[in-house]
């Protein structure tokens, strides 16, 4: 039994787009997740603002825990190292399902290294971008606060108009936007994934290291 845990950001991937990959994931994998956790806490919360969300692992310890990306359990570098480090102290394995690859206890220190730099790579890159349209910002919706409970009816044969009763919203603008996500699809896992091949490689290759000016000619002589 493994559980998900998902937090949008309006710089990264909103709770759908994760939500997405993740169920796809674990429809591929043969992974059966029996919670799922939709944060909508801000990613500028430190470690120690977040008490629900450590309660929440602390609560699953020695499960598998789906992620789509690094990121998610923290855009902040130094708590991304307390996050792993807890998690892995606590044996959980961590599914990073975007990079395709598992980690825990024993997985090669430098696959975790490589995925904590994608991250700084993706924070660097994110400074340079900040002018123009965040990229979740467009298919922001007042529903998505609701996914986990939305998913939930879903898989539960709940209708739609008994969806709008219990949630006191129209019908009309629940049913576009369980049919503009796809969410049926998502909540039954008839969405597909395409796992990288050689995943753990690839992300070890994508560590970038820093480098001189001088090239190796100028430094010898």
């Amino acid at each position: 039994m493994a559980i998900s845990y998902i937090r949008p950001d309006k710089y990264f991937d909103g709770a759908f787009e994760q939500l997405k990959s993740i169920n796809a994931y674990a429809q591929a994998s043969g992974i059966d997740i029996s919670d799922e956790y939709v944060d909508q806490t801000s990613q500028n919360n430190t470690l120690d603002q977040r008490e629900d969300v450590v309660n929440f692992f602390k609560s699953h310890m020695n499960r598998d825990l789906l992620i789509s990306d690094a990121w998610v359990l923290s855009s902040t570098i130094q708590d991304l190292l307390q996050m792993f480090a807890c998690l892995l102290k606590n044996e959980m394995r961590i599914h990073i399902v975007n990079a395709g690859v598992v980690i825990d206890k024993n997985s090669d220190v430098m696959l975790v290294l490589g995925i904590i730099d994608q991250l700084r790579q993706e924070l660097e890159s994110r400074e340079k971008k900040l002018i123009g349209r965040p990229k979740g910002s467009r298919s922001s919706s007042k529903f998505d606060p609701y996914l986990d409970q939305i998913i939930a009816f879903i898989r539960e044969n709940v209708s739609v108009s008994a969806m709008a009763r219990e949630m006191k919203v129209s019908r009309s603008s629940l049913k576009d936007y369980i049919e503009s996500r796809e969410l049926k699809e998502v909540a039954n896992g008839l969405v597909t994934l395409d796992v990288p091949v050689n995943a753990e490689e690839k992300v070890i290759e994508t560590i970038v290291c820093p480098h001189s000016e001088k090239t190796i000619e100028e430094s010898k002589a």
